[in-house]
């Protein structure tokens, strides 16, 4: 018996600030969305490279203020491309615990919060 991947599933509020921040920002490419009819919550799926996020307007789906843990292999790498970004909400840092990790941590436009780590 094996487990597969996790696909989490964040809530969003406002489609323009959701792609302005995971696509933008972020890095992140559209692989598909849904709408059951053009007046009705978006669903869409974000991804880069090995990571899947599930975006979601619709309030039954998840609540917002979860919290990410997402490996990655140059989190130096990740905090230049992220510094030059012109996004005005977030100037993240590389933290170093006690823990023996470096992670950099932002939150999306929701509350959901992402930590990018290497161990």
């Amino acid at each position: 018996m094996m487990l597969g991947a996790v696909t989490p599933i964040l809530r969003i509020f406002d489609e323009a600030k959701a792609r302005q921040f995971y696509v933008d920002y972020l890095g992140f490419r559209v692989d598909w969305e849904h709408r059951f009819a053009p007046d009705l919550p978006l669903y869409l799926q974000i991804a880069r490279d090995g990571c899947v996020l599930h975006l979601s307007e619709h309030h039954g789906d998840c609540c917002p203020g979860a919290a990410l843990r997402i490996a990655v292999d140059d989190i130096d790498a990740l905090h230049a491309e992220l510094t030059g970004r012109a996004y005005g909400y977030a100037r993240p840092s590389i933290e170093d615990t006690p823990w023996g990790a470096r992670e950099l941590t932002v939150r999306d436009p929701f509350g959901n919060r992402l930590t990018f780590f290497i161990s």
